[in-house]
């Protein structure tokens, strides 16, 4: 298990398998120099736990922290905004 409160400096991708939107946002991603962590909630349930916590209630993903903030079901381009303002440094530069 791992810390899922997010990780403070970085970016942390919540996910589960067959998840149209997860795999939409993952291909989005592919080739892009982001660096980041996935995070299969089927797997971890700390990870639903915590998805739950900022997802009122609901296991929604993919959720993204950024940093330690929170998106629920991003746009490329919203992720892309807050890694920009929160963790430049994921942007592997």
């Amino acid at each position: 298990m791992r810390d899922t409160a997010g990780d403070d400096e970085g970016v942390v991708l919540y996910w589960r398998p067959m998840c149209v939107f997860c795999i939409r946002l993952r291909l989005r991603l592919r080739f892009s120099r982001l660096r980041y962590t996935k995070v299969n909630i089927w797997r971890d349930p700390d990870a639903a736990a915590f998805v739950r916590s900022v997802a009122n209630g609901f296991e929604t993903v993919p959720t993204v922290t950024v940093a330690g903030h929170a998106l629920v079901n991003p746009s490329k381009r919203e992720l892309w905004e807050a890694v920009e303002r929160h963790a430049p440094q994921a942007l592997g530069h």
